[in-house]
């Protein structure tokens, strides 16, 4: 394909967000003007149903070139951006240590319904971590469980509900953040698991979500040291190795928000952007810094005009893309 056509579709490899209650004009227009992939939504942005719906038909009436993921962390107890019965539901930690599979299909069933009616359609989820270390408060009732057989059958049954309800699910955190001890947002963490260990371990829960059929998969910023010497998010080895060639997944790779502190090692945020695509990600999501994603998203079209991102490369991402956004029910061609 035509480099210049591929220009003007890389908006598609953003997800961003906005701090407002509201998204501004200036935030609509940006999304609009540069074809930006999707949104995601934060607590401050979900004050209502009603909001949420309204915030909803907004952007979609911007993104005159397709529908946008919108997506949302709903993984239940503290991490719920909406608030609230039925879309409220209980810590994964709580359904893992009462063993409560029946009862986590119930509520999570109902949680994807009313989002799916609200206009959300990815749900950034489920948590295949297992949660090995008490230190980690980052993960603290987020996990399913502290071994990997007993997080499996969540993991399943979280991809097979999203999947009957028409949401995209994304699988996270990989390789696997819950041996770690720091908190992403914070610092950059590192686990000592190698390879072998990780393939008995935290591989399986991935595994497992692929096997029922997860869209997408998010990764972490984490040190393995004995993987690689660069933080997963920019390391080739374990995004595109382990993920693309050992669990042979071909649906989209996200990067977790890149304004984090945790990959901060990486450069500044344009060279964290380029990084991580040229790792392997697919998709580059920001929080609520609007201008970090701004500035961001220029760097990685002036990357691409320097020649440091080939036409290859993006082309493959900008299909992965599409090929997912088929799935929402409508047609997504850029």
């Amino acid at each position: 394909m035509d480099m210049s056509e591929l220009i003007k579709r890389i908006g598609q490899l953003f997800v961003i967000g906005f701090p407002e209650q509201k998204p501004s004009k200036a935030f609509l227009n940006f999304i609009g003007e540069e074809n930006i992939g999707g949104v995601i939504l934060f607590r401050s942005n979900c004050p209502t149903n009603q909001a949420i719906q309204r915030n909803i038909q907004s952007i979609r009436s911007y993104c005159r070139h397709g529908p946008p993921f919108i997506a949302v962390d709903q993984e239940g107890g503290r991490v719920c951006r909406i608030m609230g019965a039925p879309a409220e539901f209980a810590a994964p930690s709580y359904y893992g240590e009462n063993m409560a599979l029946d009862h986590f299909e119930e509520d999570f069933r109902r949680s994807a319904l009313c989002l799916e009616g609200m206009g959300i359609n990815v749900i950034l989820g489920p948590v295949c971590d297992v949660y090995l270390n008490d230190l980690n408060e980052c993960l603290r009732d987020r996990c399913f469980g502290r071994k990997c057989q007993q997080v499996i059958p969540f993991v399943r049954k979280a991809v097979e509900v999203m999947k009957k309800y028409g949401l995209l699910s994304c699988l996270k955190h990989f390789p696997g953040l819950g041996a770690a001890e720091v908190d992403p947002h914070v610092a950059t963490s590192s686990v000592s698991y190698d390879e072998l260990i990780w393939d008995q371990r935290e591989k399986l829960p991935f595994a497992a979500g692929i096997e029922a059929g997860a869209d997408m998969i998010m990764t972490t910023h984490v040190r393995v040291p004995a993987m690689d010497t660069a933080i997963v998010t920019g390391s080739t080895k374990i995004v595109t190795n382990l993920l693309r060639q050992c669990l042979a997944f071909d649906g989209p790779i996200m990067t977790d928000d890149l304004t984090m502190k945790g990959a901060e090692c990486l450069g500044d945020i344009g060279q964290r952007t380029v990084s991580a695509f040229l790792a392997g990600h697919d998709l580059l999501l920001f929080g609520q810094d609007i201008e970090a994603a701004m500035e961001a998203y220029e760097y990685f079209k002036s990357a691409v005009a320097r020649g440091e991102i080939s036409a290859e490369h993006l082309a493959a991402s900008l299909d992965r893309v599409t090929g997912i956004k088929f799935k929402l029910g409508k047609s997504a061609v850029f």
